[in-house]
């Protein structure tokens, strides 16, 4: 998947690191919160963009703790970056939330079931939210945080704000 390929690239291309560095990085960024990637998969894409020749390995000894490989990116996986990049910016942007397909269903149930199932939503989404303002909190003055990512939890915050208001009208819809 070319969003794998581009988050891992782009990670790689500040700083060489292990696929466990890679992976921790992503948790700590919450970077699955907002795009689908799993620990699997950063440890597949990591031996795929090897075997295109995109990073290179290095096998690092430290101390009694047992080799571990350190990924470099390449002059042709820092090609293949660029090309990523501006291949993504392209693309038609998609918005997919997993509980619409409960929206497009609620007229199949009773009242008491819409209703139900409208507060199971705003209820996840005020985890969701309430999530999000903590992480925003604690990484609003943090230097190791990249503008960028930044910019990212503002932009989920901005949408679960609307997704707020939006559930509030389907409410009154409901009731």
């Amino acid at each position: 998947m070319a969003t794998i390929d581009l988050i891992v690239l782009g990670i790689l291309k500040k700083e060489s690191m292990s696929a466990y560095d890679i992976q921790k990085l992503v948790e700590y960024r919450n970077i699955s919160k907002w795009v689908k990637i799993s620990t699997p998969s950063i440890y597949k894409k990591v031996i795929q963009l090897a075997e295109k020749g995109y990073i290179t390995s290095t096998q690092v000894k430290d101390g009694k703790m047992p080799e571990k490989a350190i990924y470099t990116l390449t002059d042709s996986g820092n090609s293949q970056f660029e090309k990523l990049m501006l291949e993504i910016s392209l693309k038609p942007i998609y918005i997919f939330l997993d509980f619409n397909a409960v929206i497009v269903n609620l007229d199949s149930l009773s009242r008491e079931n819409q209703r139900a199932c409208l507060a199971n939503i705003e209820d996840n989404i005020k985890t969701l939210k309430s999530y999000l303002e903590e992480n925003e909190s604690l990484k609003k003055n943090a230097p190791e945080i990249p503008e960028t990512g930044m910019a990212v939890l503002e932009q989920q915050l901005i949408l679960i704000q609307a997704i707020e208001t939006w559930i509030a009208s389907m409410k009154e819809r409901f009731e």
